[in-house]
């Protein structure tokens, strides 16, 4: 079983958004990291890029597919966790401490469209 963690929002695309502040750091869940399998390469998009809630910013490819990654929520890319560029297996090691961006957020209402860790586990059987 995935783990799923209380206070975090998720998308249904599988990524989650853990707020501090005006800040959403983002990344996959353990969900996807695992349906995923062994990550080798996380494509990565450039600090300052301007993201909408939906729209795509990177990518996670594995040996056995490669999954497009969709922003939770809409903003200016603050920071990139550049350690996945040389490391991409942290991913696997723990989905949840391991993000891949960190978002300034443009309009915090969004978080009340995502799901939360109940919601989420439902649609992750």
């Amino acid at each position: 079983m995935s783990k799923v963690i209380e206070g975090i929002k998720y998308a249904d695309s599988h990524e989650w958004v853990k707020v501090e502040g005006n800040v959403g750091i983002i990344g996959i869940s353990d969900y996807a990291q695992h349906s995923l399998g062994d990550i080798v390469y996380v494509d990565l998009p450039s600090e300052g890029e301007e993201i909408s809630k939906g729209e795509e910013f990177g990518a996670v490819e594995s040996v056995k597919a490669a999954s497009d990654l969709y922003s939770p929520v809409s903003g200016t890319i603050i920071e990139i966790n550049s350690a996945l560029e040389s490391e991409p297996e942290l991913i696997n090691q723990n989905a949840y401490e391991n993000w891949i961006i960190k978002v300034e957020l443009a309009d915090p209402s969004e978080l009340d469209s995502l799901l939360d860790a109940a919601a989420y586990e439902k649609i992750c059987e």
